[in-house]
């Protein structure tokens, strides 16, 4: 009984002193500008972000950010170092919520406030919708509460219909309703909020399950192939040109509601396998990732990070400038 009692205080201590938890596949190594958009402010006079839902960058590197706050329009636009361009979208959501920009530079939006889906030209122009304004549904001419849209290489897109309804929704090219699946529940092919959705260079579709703490992963016509139930409750996923998979996550559902988003992580994953690649922490509602590396989230602390590759080298706290003790 001694010895046993020795040994638990001694894998006691032995815990006690393991401390942080390591990031999974190792620490990436990324600084950032904490004030996208407003550090420096060249915004107009009295305009500040509100809580910034999604946030996306277009083919020249500028930067799209889609907030809720009332002192600046919606839709806000920056070149790549944070100086105000232009803006629009006063008086026309509900509810901002996703934001993606297809290769002809067309910026789509999720408003699940108003149950609708838009796709603009990137100086702000509408060129279609989809959904019925203020009118919330689960046939092919309406949403509820839509959350997010994934371009397919064939020319298709996806949106996930997300708060209210639980399915995915896909239409052709053109934008007609092509076909739908899911419903509400735990099972294969069944959702608790469609909280995202990508598609990779092959067609595969990957949607987060958020409050299920899962990635469903479906053939291009919503065949379930399998699922991922290591990344937690995921905010947002993102897959660039090179199937490169990144996503916003937080350890579960119940971490993510209770702590609005704070208590983030962002991780890099193989798309193969799941496996993940490398994280490190941050709040976060959307991300989206530059072909030169950098990373944009979009928070709802109301702010922008902007994670660009690089490690402190001198300078306070880094290691070279520590000193032994005396």
């Amino acid at each position: 009984m001694k010895v046993l009692l020795l040994t638990l205080m001694s894998l006691a201590t032995i815990n006690a002193e393991q401390g942080w938890y390591p990031h999974e596949g190792g620490l990436l190594k990324y600084r950032v500008n904490i004030r996208f958009g407003e550090e420096p402010d060249t915004m107009p006079d009295g305009w500040k972000f509100g809580r910034v839902s999604s946030v996306a960058t277009d083919s020249a590197g500028n930067v799209y950010v889609f907030h809720r706050g009332p002192k600046a329009d919606p839709l806000v636009v920056f070149d790549a170092k944070g100086k105000y361009l232009r803006s629009w979208g006063k008086g026309l959501f509900g509810n901002p919520h996703g934001l993606r920009i297809d290769k002809q530079d067309h910026v789509w939006i999720t408003d699940n406030g108003d149950h609708q889906v838009m796709e603009f030209t990137n100086e702000g122009q509408l060129l279609r919708k989809w959904g019925i304004k203020g009118k919330a549904g689960t046939d092919s001419q309406t949403f509820n509460r839509p959350t997010d849209i994934a371009f397919a290489p064939t020319g298709e897109f996806y949106v996930s219909d997300g708060y209210g309804n639980s399915r995915v929704v896909k239409f052709s090219h053109e934008g007609k309703y092509i076909v739908d699946w899911g419903k509400r529940g735990t099972g294969p092919g069944e959702f608790n909020t469609p909280h995202s959705i990508a598609v990779d260079s092959k067609g595969t579709v990957y949607v987060s399950d958020r409050e299920n703490n899962r990635i469903q992963i479906f053939d291009p016509n919503g065949k379930f192939l399998r699922q991922w139930t290591h990344l937690g409750a995921t905010q947002n996923i993102f897959i660039t040109p090179k199937d490169e998979m990144w996503i916003i996550t937080h350890r579960d559902n119940i971490e993510n509601i209770t702590y609005d988003t704070l208590a983030g992580r962002i991780m890099h994953i193989d798309l193969a396998t799941g496996k993940i690649l490398g994280a490190m922490e941050s709040p976060g509602h959307w991300i989206h990732v530059t072909p030169a590396g950098e990373i944009f989230i979009g928070s709802l602390t109301g702010n922008v990070f902007r994670w660009y590759p690089g490690w402190l080298q001198q300078g306070l706290g880094a290691e070279e400038g520590l000193k032994p003790a005396n």
